[in-house]
């Protein structure tokens, strides 16, 4: 949550600032501040909304400084309004923050009885003040030093100092924090793709770090104040895949990537040749690994929970799902024999990053499936399992999604052929069954117009149901979080043999509930439960996959048809009409498709 971008140049930044929060706004969007330095003082400028109406502001356009911050928020302390946008400045400090600071009211009071006085509702204001306050007596290193020991939470930080013409401080614990390289000129950035733009040389700062920008150098620092040397990474510097072409919005282009992602993660995983899987460096002997647990949250949970059925049915490993940010709270009984799997599309997920950190300090084996092989969570994981899907923008994930699932998938193919679990001769099928998938994704693709006119139905509706059984709950689950996210609108997902023992006394005359039903083994008691909901007035939207045979039931309101293949892979045939349906009741009602309101892309909050 919360983009942060800093640059110190040789030249005017401002411009250059705003253009890197315009790409940053997928991380937070109902306020928006720039700072910088010039003659001797910090000038700063906030604005409630868009980075288009800080950009539009005369006192921006007329801003000075070869060296500034910038931010744009997704707010957790205080309204969304300009006195609480970021900056937060005193007469000699300037900071921006990404994450949340605990211990913030006590803090406060400390500060208030040293006669501080505070403009705003949030919490970074208090790190403003503790700089502030540590300078009247201690260097610059010193100062930080102390101010970050004083701080419990999560916190990414870029700080500017009047009296230091050619400083920008960064610090991380938490939030992800970047740090960019250039000709005369240094950035700091909350992720390498608003750096991207600007360089492809990146160092990225670990947990209690922080770092002291100049324009020629930069200089690294432990949470004690101690020099360290860090690495540099080279980054692809490819501009094309973030741009949006002809689409009106980028989850519109991404779902219809899909079949790309797909085909990138056959050709990075398959091995065409041995009619096998690339996963050769699995750094554990397979006898070693008797259960698996799969931790992840939101839509990255969703495809968890669909992992659980693929390694039950190919693997004998014992699996468990857990939601990230409750698994850290619990009491949990780490097993040596045990795999944790933590998936996450940015890499970043402050819950999901924090379960890892735990199964770590515990010496558990850990591996991740992440987006960003750069990001926080890929880099702390023994093993990593990239999903290559590209740079994904639309915070309502969708490419990421598939891309999840066919990681997993294939990953449960690879240990259930290790452990003989798999005959040979399945796991060869299967494989071939793979290739043909990102085929039948573009032409389930072409359901579009139907589901365009379907969707006024749900914008008229005050609720919305999603039922499925076995492969199809998991898949039930993300299209009601999918019309949740971009429509606004109540959507429930629900196992669809558990409408009897309860939910079903939500359905009432006109409602429509979704009803995924392919030709697998659960087909005929999904159609059951299906007659049970029409029984009661629900305006049953049926989705399934081609057959021989049609469904008998003269009162269902609408049918899509998907295309067919085995079992393991119809999920992603069933997620596309419902990414679908989601996409076009946001666009019919005008709401933001690639910002909803209260949402961001990468959650770097508890």
């Amino acid at each position: 949550m919360c983009g942060i971008i800093g640059i110190n140049s040789n030249k005017s930044v401002s411009a250059t600032i705003i253009n890197s929060l315009k790409k940053l706004e997928y991380r937070g969007y109902d306020s928006a501040g720039i700072a910088t330095l010039s003659e001797g003082l910090i000038n700063e400028v906030k604005t409630e909304g868009r980075v288009d109406k800080l950009e539009k502001n005369s006192l921006v356009q007329n801003m000075e400084g070869k060296i500034g911050i910038g931010h744009v928020r997704w707010a957790t302390h205080g309204l969304p309004n300009s006195i609480n946008a970021h900056p937060h400045s005193s007469q000699n400090v300037s900071v921006v923050h990404n994450g949340i600071i605990e211990n913030s009211t006590l803090l406060k009071k400390f500060l208030v009885e040293k006669g501080h006085k505070f403009k705003s509702q949030t919490d970074t204001e208090v790190i403003v003040h503790l700089i502030t306050e540590h300078l009247r007596t201690q260097n610059i290193v010193n100062s930080i030093k102390k101010t970050l020991k004083s701080l419990h939470g999560s916190f990414a930080l870029g700080i500017l100092f009047k009296d230091q013409p050619d400083l920008i401080v960064g610090a991380r614990r938490g939030s992800p924090l970047a740090v960019g390289y250039g000709p005369n000129e240094n950035y700091l950035g909350s992720d390498s793709y608003a750096l991207k733009s600007m360089t492809n040389k990146i160092t990225y700062l670990d947990d209690g770090e922080f770092c002291f920008i100049k324009k020629d150098h930069v200089e690294f620092f432990d949470e004690e104040g101690t020099k360290i040397n860090k690495k540099v990474l080279e980054l692809s510097s490819d501009e094309k895949k973030y741009d949006k072409g002809d689409y009106k919005h980028f989850m519109a282009k991404e779902i219809d990537d899909q079949p790309i992602t797909l085909k990138n993660g056959i050709k990075e995983y398959l091995d065409n040749t041995n009619n096998d899987i690339n996963i050769y460096n699995f750094p554990w002997k397979i006898n070693d690994i008797s259960s698996i647990t799969l931790i992840g949250c939101g839509t990255a949970y969703h495809s968890c929970l669909m992992a659980k059925y693929w390694f039950e049915e190919l693997t004998s490993l014992d699996v468990s799902v857990d939601i990230a940010s409750e698994f850290r709270y619990r009491k949990n009984r780490f097993k040596k024999e045990n795999l944790y799997v933590f998936v996450s599309q940015s890499g970043e997920t402050a819950d999901t990053y924090a379960a890892l950190d735990l199964c770590k300090n515990n010496g558990m084996k850990t591996c991740s499936v992440v987006n960003v092989i750069e990001s926080s969570i890929a880099r702390k994981s023994e093993f990593v399992l990239p999903i290559h899907c590209g740079t994904e923008i639309g915070v309502a994930s969708t490419k990421a999604f598939l891309g999840q699932m066919l990681i997993l998938y294939i990953l449960s193919l690879k240990l259930g052929l290790l452990r003989k679990d798999l005959k040979k001769e399945i796991f060869i099928q299967k494989l071939k069954d793979i290739k043909d998938l990102p085929n039948l994704v573009e032409k389930t693709l072409l359901t579009d117009n139907k589901i365009q006119t379907i969707s006024s139905t749900f914008n008229k509706a005050k609720g919305s149901m999603f039922l499925g059984r076995g492969f199809s709950y998991p898949i039930a689950l993300e299209g009601a979080l999918k019309l949740k996210e971009l429509s606004y609108i109540h959507a429930e997902g629900y196992p669809a043999g558990e409408m009897k023992h309860g939910p079903l006394a939500l359905i009432e005359e006109g409602m429509p509930v979704v009803v995924l039903a392919p030709r697998d083994n659960y087909y005929k008691k999904t159609i059951s439960n299906m007659q049970e909901v029409i029984a009661r007035g629900a305006k049953v939207l049926l989705i399934t996959n081609k057959s021989n045979d049609n469904v008998i039931s003269e009162n269902i309101w609408e049918t899509v048809v998907v295309e067919s293949t085995n079992e393991d892979l119809l999920p992603f045939l069933l997620t596309i009409p419902l990414q679908k349906l989601a996409y076009y009741s946001a666009l019919k009602k005008g709401f933001d498709i690639d910002k909803p309101r209260n949402l961001a892309k990468s959650v770097t909050v508890e």
